[in-house]
């Protein structure tokens, strides 16, 4: 008997794929048919790797081949399973904040590290230095800027901008707030589920009237979580600043942050590394100098991780204090913790005006004569 390929063909359209709804010529599964005398070679390719749709498309072509040509016929299948490249993912991009220059977050691995006291120490040298300031208080379930700004009982207003109802943020010390703390009492817990603190956030973002700011800075809860990717998908972050002590323990879980920044569906560039509680002087004896949690760790790891190290943060008590107070410790002039805070800021500036991409010339080289920096140029 001789067999013909178009009529083999003809009859394999009477099959389809389980789960694909097309029959196997249609789709183009049945890549070849070859006929040696009374034996008919069928390859297939399959985008389904489960084995049971592979078996049945074996089975279906062998029964319905012997059906109609006989049981003289001899049928093999050859099948091939050929999976679809998976899209590669894009890196999520934040929305346009109008008005608002560079945006940087400070995250911290580990909760416990003192991110929200360099947040804030960050910020007031910011302003002193001349620049428009603002802070976000991302840490849904633990604010401290009203705390350590010394704004725990203010409320923010409502004001009309074009139309529009906006949140007036809280001013202190020249730098522009909100806080999840501001709309509610300190003894109450914020018990939200991920969606609802993310919407609290964009709320923050997009309902305020920040203005025009040179630097937002977001003060990021511990860890790498909901809130982590609720603030990247609404915002295009500049860079990250991580913050850790020299513990082990510590610097385990910096790592794993400046991991998530650097994956290839965030990709935010990582301005380099800070090391909080670096070492203990007493005041008594201001030329010692004692490692309570390790030395020189967060260097050690900037290093490792090939970002920049930007400075290191001794254990102070007065810093302890001016956070309590309300008056961040870097507001203190002519002070050993005012020139600390200088010179780690100086470098954050640096590090922010080579990875913003849409600053202009002129702005960067203005932003790091503000901040005292020798000009950067920024790199395309």
């Amino acid at each position: 008997m001789k067999l013909d390929r178009k009529e083999i063909l003809n009859v394999l359209e009477t099959i389809t794929i389980a789960g694909e709804g097309k029959n196997m010529v249609e789709s183009g599964a049945i890549t070849n048919v070859l006929t040696f005398g009374n034996e008919v070679v069928v390859d297939v390719t399959l985008a389904s790797p489960a084995l049971h749709i592979r078996k049945r498309a074996e089975d279906d072509i062998k029964k319905i081949l012997t059906e109609r040509f006989g049981e003289e016929v001899i049928v093999k299948v050859n099948t091939k399973v050929v999976q679809p490249e998976k899209p590669t993912q894009a890196p999520i991009k934040g929305n346009e904040l109008p008005g608002i220059s560079n945006i940087v977050a400070v995250a911290s691995g580990k909760g416990g590290v003192g991110k929200s006291t360099v947040t804030a120490n960050l910020a007031v040298t910011l302003a002193k230095m001349g620049f428009r300031v603002g802070v976000l208080d991302a840490d849904i379930y633990g604010p401290s800027m009203p705390i350590m700004f010394d704004v725990e009982h203010e409320k923010p207003i409502s004001i009309d901008v074009d139309g529009r109802s906006k949140m007036k943020p809280i001013e202190a010390y020249g730098v522009k707030l909100l806080s999840i703390g501001f709309f509610t009492s300190p003894s109450q817990a914020v018990i939200w589920r991920g969606p609802m603190a993310s919407k609290a956030l964009n709320q923050m973002i997009f309902d305020a009237n920040w203005g025009e700011l040179d630097f937002l800075l977001i003060d990021l809860p511990p860890g790498t979580g909901d809130i982590h990717l609720s603030i990247l998908q609404a915002l295009p972050i500049t860079g990250a600043v991580v913050v850790s002590t020299p513990q082990a323990v510590a610097l385990a879980d910096a790592k794993k942050g400046v991991s998530m920044f650097l994956s290839d569906a965030i990709k935010v560039p990582v301005l380099g590394i800070i090391e909080n509680m670096a070492y203990f002087t007493p005041a008594e004896l201001p030329e010692n100098k004692y490692y309570i949690f390790g030395q020189d760790g967060a260097r050690n790891l900037a290093a490792d991780l090939d970002v920049r190290f930007l400075g290191e943060v001794p254990l102070i008590q007065s810093i302890r204090e001016a956070g309590d107070y309300g008056r961040p410790a870097a507001l203190q002039t002519n002070s050993h913790v005012e020139y600390i805070y200088e010179e780690i800021t100086k470098n954050v500036v640096e590090e922010t005006v080579l990875r913003n991409e849409n600053l202009p010339p002129t702005e960067a080289v203005k932003i790091t004569t503000m901040a005292g920096c020798s000009a950067v140029k920024k790199t395309s």
